[in-house]
C-alpha cells in the first residue's frame, strides 16, 4: 500500500497524508479558533486563523508531531534531531517529550531566549539545545552533521511530506469551520511547508479560491524559486521576519506551491509592523513579525479586495519582549500614515514656532530631532502623521509656499538611530530641560509659544512619540547671555497648564550632552 501511494502525483500523495495526519496531530494538541477581525471603512472580510492559540503558540506543532508520529520503534530509538530558528524547535520538542523520544535541536546562537526557554519547556529532559552559528543555515550544517556521525532521523522543518501534512490540518480546521468558502487567503511562506499544505487542502474543497503566497522584501526565496524554475538561495537575507528568514525554499513546497499559488507578492518591515498592530488593536493578539505578514499583505490590496471574505493565518507570537517594544516604536506601526523631513530654517529665535505655526498645523508630530550645527541655518528633521492622508500630501505645497528648502528622509540611517549632531562652539549660554508634557494635540506647541517664545533659541530637540498618556522631550535652549538664562530658570514653573514636568538637567548630565 505504501509503495502505491509513493506513485502517486505529489499533490494527491499530500492530500492523502493530511487526511492521515487527522487521527495523529490531535494527540498533541487542540483545534485553534478561527477569528472574525473587523476593521473601520470598506475592506475585505477577514478572517484569522489563530494559531498563536496553540500549545507552543504557533502552527509548527503540527508539522513535527505528525512527522515524528510516523518514527518506526527503530528510528524512535536512535534519536531525532533537527535546525529549527525557534518554532519548529518547539514541535519537535513537544512530540519528543510525549513520545519519549530523545532529540537535539540545532539553533542559532542569536535565537531569541524567549524561543529557547519555550523549547527547554516543552521538552523537557527529552531535548538538549545546542546553538550552533549565527544564522538558520548555520544550524542546518551543525544538524546535519550530527545527523551524518549519530544516525539520528533527521526531521525537517518544512521540506518534508509529513511535516507539510501536518500543517495541512490548519486548513482542515478552516474547511470545516462553517465558514468558508473564502474568495482569497493569503499565506506567508518561509520554506514553503505551511503554504503548501494549506494551499493544497484549500484548493481540493474550494477550487476557485485566489491563493497568494506572502514572503517579506528582503527574503523571498519561494519567489526567487518559482522565477528560476527551481529552487536557487538567496545571497542576502532580511531577519526582521525571524520565522520565515530561509534563504532557499524546500524543493517538495516548491513543487505544491508551483501549482497552487497564483502569485508571490512581497511586504515590507514597515507593513509588517502596521500588521501586527492591527492584529493588536483587533484582535488584541501579540504576533510575531511572520505570523502578521499574510494581513500585511491583505492590507496592502485592501481596497482591491473590497466585499471579498478573505483568509489569513496567525502563524506564531513568538517574539522576544524587547524586539516587540521596538516595533511599536516604530514609524511602519503608526495607525495613521506619515513621512519624514528635513526642513530648512534660518538659525534666528522664533523661527522653528514660526514653521510650526505655519506648515504643520492640523499635523500630529510624532518625532523631532535636531542639534545646531551652523550659524545661520538649520535644519531639523519631522516625522509627522496624520489620519487624514490629504494633508500629508498637501505638506510639500505648504513648505514650497512658506520658502522652506526640504527632503525627505524616509528610512535614513542616521534618523533611525537619532544621531543628532550638536556643536558646543556655536553655543552661547545653553540650557537642557526635561520636558513631560501630556499628550493631546497642541500641548506641546502651547508650551514652547507661552514658555519659549522670544526669549530663546533651540539648540537640541530630540522627542519621539511612545504612545504614553505623556510625552517626553529633551529640549536645548541657547541664550545671549548667563543673566537671560538665569533668568529663565528662576521664573521657569516646574509644572504648568498642558506640561506635567519641566526641569533643567543637571551640570553632570549637561556636560555629557555637549562633551565636556
Amino acid at each position: 500500500m505504501g509503495m502505491e501511494r509513493d506513485a502517486l502525483p505529489l499533490d494527491r500523495r499530500l492530500r492523502q497524508e493530511i487526511l492521515f495526519a487527522r487521527e495523529r496531530v490531535y494527540r498533541f494538541g487542540k483545534p485553534t479558533p478561527l477569528e472574525r477581525l473587523v476593521m473601520p471603512g470598506p475592506g475585505p472580510e477577514i478572517w484569522v486563523k489563530r494559531e498563536d492559540l496553540s500549545a507552543i503558540k504557533a502552527y509548527k506543532w503540527r508539522g513535527a508531531c505528525n512527522r515524528m508520529a510516523v518514527l518506526t520503534p527503530e528510528e524512535a530509538a536512535r534519536g531525532v534531531v533537527t535546525a529549527s530558528a525557534g518554532n519548529h524547535a518547539q514541535g519537535v520538542a513537544l512530540a519528543a517529550k510525549q513520545l519519549g523520544i530523545e532529540a537535539r535541536i540545532y539553533m542559532p546562537r542569536s535565537t531569541p531566549r524567549v524561543k529557547q526557554e519555550a523549547v527547554k519547556h516543552h521538552g523537557g529532559d527529552r531535548v538538549e539545545i545546542r546553538l550552533a552559528g549565527d544564522s538558520y543555515d548555520d544550524a542546518v550544517m551543525s544538524a546535519r552533521q550530527d545527523e551524518r556521525e549519530s544516525g539520528a532521523v533527521y526531521v525537517h522543518a518544512y521540506d518534508d511530506l509529513q511535516v507539510m501534512a501536518g500543517q495541512g490540518t490548519l486548513a482542515d480546521e478552516v474547511v470545516l469551520s462553517g465558514h468558508g468558502p473564502f474568495d482569497a487567503a493569503y499565506l506567508q511562506i518561509g520554506g514553503g511547508g505551511m503554504a503548501a499544505g494549506v494551499s493544497c487542502w484549500l484548493k481540493t474543497y474550494w477550487p476557485e479560491i485566489d491563493l497568494v503566497g506572502v514572503e517579506g522584501e528582503g527574503q523571498a526565496s519561494m519567489k526567487a524559486a518559482l522565477a528560476a524554475g527551481e529552487p536557487v538561495t538567496l545571497d542576502q537575507l532580511d531577519i526582521f521576519c525571524d520565522g520565515t528568514a530561509v534563504r532557499k525554499a524546500g524543493q517538495l513546497p516548491f513543487e505544491i506551491c508551483g501549482e497552487t499559488l497564483s502569485r508571490v507578492e512581497t511586504v515590507s518591515n514597515a507593513e509588517v509592523s502596521h500588521a501586527i498592530r492591527v492584529l493588536w488593536e483587533g484582535l488584541r493578539a501579540v504576533s510575531e513579525p511572520s505570523g502578521a505578514m499574510g494581513l500585511a499583505a491583505v492590507l496592502k490590496n485592501r481596497e482591491a479586495l473590497v466585499g471579498k471574505r478573505v483568509l489569513v493565518v496567525l502563524c506564531g507570537a513568538n517574539i522576544d519582549f524587547l524586539q516587540l517594544g521596538l516595533i511599536a516604536q516604530s514609524q511602519g506601526a503608526s495607525a495613521n500614515e506619515g513621512r519624514t523631513l528635513r526642513i530648512r530654517i534660518p538659525e534666528r529665535p522664533g523661527t522653528m514656532l514660526e514653521l510650526l505655526d505655519g506648515c504643520f498645523e492640523g499635523l500630529n508630530i510624532a518625532d523631532f530631532q535636531y542639534g545646531k550645527h551652523h550659524a545661520s541655518e538649520a535644519w531639523p528633521v519631522f516625522t509627522v502623521t496624520s489620519e487624514d492622508g490629504a494633508k500629508l500630501v498637501a505638506l510639500p505645497e505648504r513648505l514650497k509656499a512658506g520658502g522652506y528648502e526640504w527632503e525627505d528622509l524616509g528610512g535614513a540611517v542616521d534618523v533611525q538611530f537619532r544621531a543628532i549632531p550638536l556643536r558646543e562652539d556655536l553655543l552661547h549660554s545653553p540650557l537642557f530641560l526635561r520636558l513631560d508634557f501630556y499628550e493631546r494635540a497642541g500641548a506641546l506647541h502651547d508650551f514652547l509659544d507661552k514658555i519659549i517664545r522670544g526669549r530663546a533659541s533651540f539648540c537640541y530637540f530630540n522627542y519621539r512619540q511612545s504612545g504614553e498618556r505623556v510625552g517626553r522631550a529633551l529640549i536645548g535652549l541657547d541664550f545671549d547671555s548667563d543673566e537671560a538664562r538665569a533668568d529663565f530658570i528662576a521664573t521657569l514653573a516646574p509644572r504648568g497648564e498642558g506640561y506635567r514636568l519641566c526641569q533643567p538637567l543637571d551640570a553632570a548630565a549637561q556636560g555629557r550632552i555637549l562633551g565636556a
